[in-house]
């Protein structure tokens, strides 16, 4: 039986909630299985073969990435 990938979404959510440190909160990073995917929307993206959803699907990471960056910044902040 296969197991259901989390997307980059739940695992930062878990993450999030799981109450890190803002160490962990500055290091965090996604799996390696949502990098990889994120990297082949990437590459389709410069190649110009996205299809409508996976734009979508690329737009959706944009915005988590910005998230993750901003509660990272002021993790750094709060660790002077």
């Amino acid at each position: 039986m296969a197991v259901a990938q989390r997307t980059p979404h739940q695992e930062f959510a878990e993450f999030i909630t799981s109450s890190p440190t803002l160490v962990q909160i500055a290091e965090y990073r996604l799996s390696d299985a949502s990098e990889a995917r994120i990297s082949y929307l990437l590459e389709m993206n410069r190649n110009g073969t996205l299809s409508a959803q996976e734009e979508d699907e690329l737009n959706d990471y944009t915005r988590l990435e910005h998230i993750m960056r901003l509660v990272k910044i002021r993790a750094f902040e709060k660790l002077g």
